[in-house]
């Protein structure tokens, strides 16, 4: 895993670019998830609001894990924006109350990825990292 796992081009630049408070919510355990922020070169983007479902009692697609993520923050969920590539988390971030951007920047991601995400509740689809932070920055406007 650590051979394969290596900065992904672009992302940290996007990260910088989003001016407002800013988290991880991932099912990933919280071990593993630290250190593969840290391998990756952006953990410093994130910590200490990295939160993981193994802090809450259901993962995703419930919404226990970005509703903890936004008490923590001391957000109201209607004021968050997730950015989701998994359509359980689009589904866990429209239960929770949240706009959700879903994200097919992933090599894993395949070409009709969006459209799944889309039919999972998606707001709107990003397909690069170039576009990520103009849409954040529309989504994060009270509407």
């Amino acid at each position: 895993m650590e051979a394969d796992l290596a900065e992904i081009p672009f992302a940290r630049q996007a990260i910088k670019k989003v001016a407002t408070l800013r988290c991880v919510a991932s099912s990933t355990p919280s071990t593993r998830l630290r250190w593969e922020l840290q391998h990756v070169g952006l953990i410093d983007l994130f910590d200490p609001q990295i939160f993981s479902a193994d802090l809450v009692a259901n993962g995703k697609p419930a919404p226990d894990l970005f509703l903890h993520a936004a008490t923590a923050m001391n957000a109201l969920p209607h004021e968050c924006v997730v950015i989701e590539d998994s359509v359980n988390g689009v589904i866990a971030g429209k239960a929770a109350g949240m706009r959700v951007i879903g994200f097919t920047a992933g090599n894993h991601c395949s070409a009709d990825h969006g459209e799944s995400l889309l039919r999972s509740g998606a707001d709107i689809i990003v397909e690069n990292y170039d576009d990520l932070a103009a849409a954040i920055e529309r989504f994060a406007r009270p509407h």
